[in-house]
């Protein structure tokens, strides 16, 4: 049975370097006056550009001066706002739809440190070996220190077939390592599953984009079709999902919840406010769930995440997850460039904060760090298949201990 339901949501969260976030309109509050110490600042700010323009020792062009304060005024403010040129906003737009031009990683500064969330699957930079925690030090010989996440991006990307060294240093590695990735059209396709077992079921979600909720109803009804006496239980695979979209996000946790609190929002402003609810239409059976998250899960992949642990509707295994629980609004400007701007926090259904903390997991699962391997182009770790394996016996001991409740209820 393939969920229906529309969920109404009016802005959209952003993760990494996707940043897929749209608002179909922006309230633009007004400002009664300004005060007379803003009115100075001003002053100062018009006598220093004019200043600049008269005696600097070469021409400048006064957008150039206006762009540039307009960034250092957005990047004073924290990691994730961002003054957007036309050409990265209208990319931006691209982005959300599942095909863009880069690498196909998800970059966050962290610390001040540029940092990889996770490298999207089948893509250049998944393919090369990048993954989730390193740090970016260097980009074609480049240090990123002092960079924002803005000016590190327009580094990264370039037309399709050409090439860009990254620099990085690995945690439990001690030398940096170059790798060099040739830049390509990324297409996501962000929902796949199998059948991993008779009665046992994967879902594997690799971000959140356009349509992922639908995606994912579609892809567990075909998964009770594989298995016409009835699925047991369910992996839900969000490794190194960065996040995407907030209201597909909660389009997945409310495929497995059908009442209560998904997130809610809290900002500076009233209409910052919000919550959203799960509906009992279209919830699925009360399958077992095994929910597998890293420290590559983030923002939209931590919001499900944090739903299902508080409701008690699935097991968390695996490793503490990013802690990316900002909202950032898209303001779009009449130049066709845009801003954003972080406007509030998103809390799980008990109220926490995911930001800079992360979700815990319920069973944790410490992988070892690649040692001093040198980085090797890969497809898929071994790690990966060993914790979809432990998931699936986890399931597999849940299923019979909720037959037995559901004997012992009878």
């Amino acid at each position: 049975m393939v969920k229906n339901k529309k969920v109404a949501i009016g802005w959209l969260i952003v993760l990494g370097f996707v940043f897929g976030i749209f608002v179909g309109g922006v309230c633009v509050r007004n400002v009664s006056a300004l005060s007379n110490k803003t009115y100075e600042r001003l002053k100062t700010f018009t006598d220093i550009l004019e200043i600049i323009k008269k005696n600097y020792v070469e021409d400048v062009k006064t957008e150039d001066l206006i762009t540039g304060a307009i960034e250092g005024m957005l990047n004073s403010l924290d990691p994730h706002s961002a003054y957007l040129d036309p050409d990265m906003y209208r990319e931006l737009q691209v982005e959300t739809k599942g095909s863009f031009g880069g690498l196909g990683i998800e970059i966050a500064m962290k610390d001040r440190i540029l940092m990889v969330i996770a490298p999207i699957e089948d893509t250049p930079a998944y393919r090369a070996g990048v993954k989730a925690g390193d740090r970016i030090i260097k980009i074609n010989e480049e240090s990123t220190k002092g960079l924002s996440l803005m000016e590190c991006v327009k580094r990264l990307r370039g037309p399709k077939g050409t090439q860009v060294t990254i620099t990085i240093l690995r945690e439990g590695v001690s030398q940096m390592q170059d790798i060099t990735i040739t830049r390509d059209i990324i297409k996501i396709q962000s929902v796949k599953s199998k059948t991993l077992e008779e009665g046992y079921g994967y879902l594997r979600i690799s971000q959140f984009q356009q349509n992922t909720g639908a995606d994912a109803a579609r892809a567990l009804a075909a998964l009770q079709r594989e298995n016409p006496g009835g699925l047991k239980g369910l992996v839900l695979d969000l490794r190194n999902n960065p996040g995407g979209l907030l209201d597909q996000a909660v389009e997945v946790s409310d495929l497995f919840l059908d009442s209560g609190v998904i997130v809610s929002i809290k900002g500076r402003n009233e209409e910052e406010r919000t919550s959203f609810n799960a509906h009992q239409e279209g919830t699925m059976p009360p399958w077992p769930i095994v929910v597998l998250v890293n420290q590559g899960s983030a923002s939209a992949s931590e919001i499900v995440t944090g739903a299902l642990q508080d409701y008690g509707r699935a097991v968390i295994m695996g490793s503490k997850t990013f802690g990316k629980g900002s909202v950032q609004t898209i303001i779009p400007l009449d130049d066709h460039s845009g801003i954003r701007l972080t406007t509030a926090l998103y809390y799980t259904p008990n109220n926490r904060s995911i930001h800079e903390k992360g979700i815990e997991p319920d069973i944790p699962l410490k992988t070892e760090p690649a040692a001093k391997a040198p980085i090797t182009p890969t497809e898929k770790t071994p790690e990966e298949d060993i914790e979809r394996d432990r998931a699936l016996e986890q399931l597999k001991g849940m299923s019979i201990f909720q037959k037995y409740l559901h004997t012992e209820a009878k």
